[in-house]
């Protein structure tokens, strides 16, 4: 007679590369905390939209920073946040981040600015003044963060830029580890999401992790052939280049007079320089000439990566 058999045990896959520093006691203790975070805010958001917000806590889960930046929107509203422990070292490179949806974000303008009953979410980033009135309640979170951390890290945080594109965000190393809080927000029969994500190096007395930073900081051995296949994704990566030249003005009638094979004079002289674009944003100072028979530009010189005006000057 053959023995019954027995009950498999749960097995857990465990990724060394990644290990899980969250024990349930600590999740337990984390859920607390945030429950307060979520109350104690949601108290001050219906006081300042003057309607009602309901605020849930949904979870608190350790995933790579990579993982976060791809659950976040194409078009996202993250605030970078400057992180100091007080009670030691800066937190060199690494970076907290507060994403607010995009509903509630625009909500937030909405009630903020005055608006009425009805409530428009349009489909775009928000503008610099929009970012302006929403900044006021990411520094409410960012407070309300400092203070739920304070009976067990001394956090000093300060708002450091604002990203609208989840790729460009380099708070962290994709694959450092993280601790992301995501709360639900419903109002006026909408929902949104708002998360908060902290680097786990900066939380390790929380978590007792002895030498974790200097493991963290420590350079890490490439697997094989990983550096091949990132060179190779890289190579196949296309991004849009043009250059510019500077705005010059015409008359209306020398507009009017144009037609195929005319010459234009720009009056720009023939060693001005001329700005690169990658995507719509100018990157480069270059200077324009040849090679062999066809046109090219030599950088001479970085600059600032500004955002073009969305439409050009009509008299340009």
């Amino acid at each position: 007679m053959s023995a019954p058999n027995a009950v498999a045990p749960d097995v857990v896959v465990y990724d060394f590369h990644r290990p899980h520093r969250v024990s349930k006691d600590r999740l337990r203790t984390l859920e607390a905390m945030y429950g307060r975070l979520v109350k104690s805010f949601e108290g001050w958001l219906i006081g300042r939209v003057r309607g009602v917000v309901d605020l849930q806590l949904e979870s608190v889960e350790q995933i790579s920073f990579g993982e976060y930046v791809q659950s976040l929107p194409q078009s996202c509203n993250s605030f970078l946040l400057d992180i100091k422990d007080r009670g030691g070292d800066d937190a060199v490179g690494e970076q907290a981040v507060i994403d607010l949806g995009r509903e509630l974000a625009f909500f937030l303008v909405d009630r903020l600015f005055g608006g009425g009953a009805e409530m428009i979410i349009p489909d775009r980033a928000l503008t610099p003044i929009e970012r302006l009135a929403v900044r006021v309640v990411a520094e409410r979170i960012m407070g309300l963060v400092a203070e739920v951390w304070q009976d067990h890290i001394q956090l000093e945080l300060g708002l450091a830029g604002f990203e609208s594109i989840p790729e460009i965000i380099q708070a962290a190393s994709r694959e450092a580890p993280v601790l992301v809080t995501n709360i639900s927000a419903k109002f006026r029969e909408t929902s949104s999401l708002i998360s908060i994500c902290l680097p786990l190096s900066v939380l390790e007395k929380f978590f007792g992790m002895s030498g974790a930073k200097t493991t963290a900081h420590s350079p890490r051995r490439e697997p094989p052939g990983q550096r091949v296949a990132s060179e190779n994704a890289l190579r196949a990566t296309h991004i849009d280049i043009s250059a510019r030249l500077p705005d010059f003005r015409l008359a209306m009638r020398d507009i009017a007079a144009l037609k195929a094979g005319s010459m234009l004079s720009t009056g720009i002289p023939v060693d001005s320089t001329v700005n690169l674009l990658v995507g719509n944003q100018v990157r480069f100072k270059t200077a324009p000439g040849r090679v062999g028979r066809k046109l090219a530009v030599r950088v001479l010189e970085p600059l600032s990566g500004d955002l073009l005006p969305s439409s050009p000057d009509d008299n340009s």
